[in-house]
């Protein structure tokens, strides 16, 4: 069984930065393109970011030049780096495989004040 456990988020103000983790196990990491998603208050979940297994990224318009997806295959591990974050950027934050999820984690809070 796939297990996908994030961390790193917390109370920011706007402009701050934050580092998401993100470690999985139960798969091999190494050969899955991977994703980091969102879901604020009262929407549906987005795509933020995804890294193909070798590494080519792309970004939602919303985080592009404002985040950027890496990946340490040694680690079982994707991070999303986020800097200049704003109010809207509020949710919880999840990574999963790219595009077909697996079973979702309990994702992390990230929560930017003005």
């Amino acid at each position: 069984q796939v297990q996908l456990v994030e961390s790193g988020g917390g109370l920011v103000q706007a402009g701050g930065s934050l580092r998401l983790s993100c470690t999985v196990s139960g798969s091999i990491f190494s050969i899955d393109n991977m994703g980091w998603y969102r879901q604020a208050p009262g929407k549906q979940r987005e795509l933020v970011a995804h890294i193909s297994s070798l590494g080519r990224t792309n970004y939602a318009d919303s985080m592009k030049g404002r985040s950027t997806i890496f990946r340490d295959n040694a680690k079982n591990t994707v991070y999303l780096q986020m800097i200049s974050l704003k109010p809207e950027d509020t949710a919880i934050y999840y990574c999963n495989r790219y595009p077909r999820n697996y079973d979702w984690g309990q994702g992390t809070q990230v929560t930017v004040s003005s």
